[in-house]
């Protein structure tokens, strides 16, 4: 109970800190519409972290008001550049566009940097999500002796036969050491992280001016199927939705029991993410390509390690 407590205060003090701090803000025009990139299609952000490096870029700022020439060159970018805007933006946002910035520069690609930060970001989160791909096998192993309760009560729906059933069932899951909100922290991680991506790549130039194999890092899918290169577009758009339902796919195996919607859940949370996606700037799209490869991997790891072992 206080473990969960804890995930619970966690999960409120970074709801508070998205909540109550500060966020993208989008260049508008004398009309209050959006001010876009007419090369790329990009809708541009107002509160950017540095200096645009594309004369067009550069211009449309200019013609809007934007005073890029306070800001500082994104390759000389500083945690402390810039005013304080709070916790979220200072702790998250900033820190995140520090580091694409300088892998960026170091390794001659933003998309490469975004991979890069990606992988760092999960290798420092394994022991946590190591445990949930853990528990999945678990649960793999737990599920004949969970749908045997669930037939045995099948039909009452009084409250004494439903105390019965949960006692019965969490003597299983003590049996099998499962934790059945032991894969929560990540989840609940995971949006700040996902959210503080969005903001960097958006907020800053260098990265949203990139390309990356026919990609424009800040625009989205929707707006770059119109563009010459929209084959590239779609084929990222299949591979999003094909790692995310292999991933889900994956995570949920162990949860799986004759209920239609748990085995629905990976193709409606699958179709939840490539319809996000679509709207999302191109670089937030291999992020999240590249989080998926890694779980995909680390499941498989998991599983194989459990198989010669005998145990997860």
């Amino acid at each position: 109970m206080k473990k969960k407590n804890n995930k619970i205060k966690i999960f409120i003090i970074l709801l508070l800190l998205l909540v109550t701090t500060g966020c993208t803000q989008t260049l508008m025009d004398k009309d209050n519409k959006a001010v876009k990139n007419e090369i790329t299609g990009q809708t541009l952000t107002k509160n950017i972290i540095c200096q645009p490096t594309n004369k067009h870029t550069i211009d449309i700022y200019q013609k809007y008001g934007v005073k890029i020439e306070k800001l500082p060159n994104c390759k000389n970018f500083k945690l402390t550049s810039g005013k304080y805007e709070g916790l979220w933006t200072s702790v998250f946002v900033k820190t995140i566009a520090y580091f694409l910035i300088k892998i960026g520069y170091l390794v001659g690609n933003f998309a490469i940097s975004v991979i890069i930060a990606s992988l760092v970001i999960r290798l420092i989160a394994f022991p946590v999500t190591k445990k949930t791909a853990m528990q999945s096998e678990l649960m793999k192993k737990a599920q004949p002796e969970l749908e045997k309760i669930q037939k045995k009560y099948k039909g009452k729906d009084d409250q004494e036969s439903m105390m019965k059933q949960n006692q019965e069932m969490m003597q299983v899951y003590q049996k099998y050491k499962i934790n059945p909100i032991g894969g929560c922290l990540f989840a609940m991680l995971q949006l700040p992280i996902f959210i503080a991506f969005f903001e960097a790549i958006q907020r800053t130039p260098v990265i949203f001016e990139g390309k990356f194999l026919g990609l424009q890092l800040g625009t989205t899918p929707m707006i770059g199927i119109t563009s010459v290169t929209f084959y590239s577009y779609l084929i990222l758009m299949l591979i999003i939705a094909a790692t995310t339902f292999y991933s889900f796919k994956m995570n949920t195996a162990g949860n799986m029991t004759n209920d239609p919607t748990m085995k629905m859940m990976p193709i409606m949370m699958s179709v939840m993410i490539v319809i996000t996606a679509i709207f999302m700037p191109t670089g937030l799209g291999i992020y999240w390509v590249t989080s998926n490869i890694f779980t995909i991997i680390q499941n498989i790891l998991v599983r194989r390690s459990k198989e010669a072992n005998g145990k997860a």
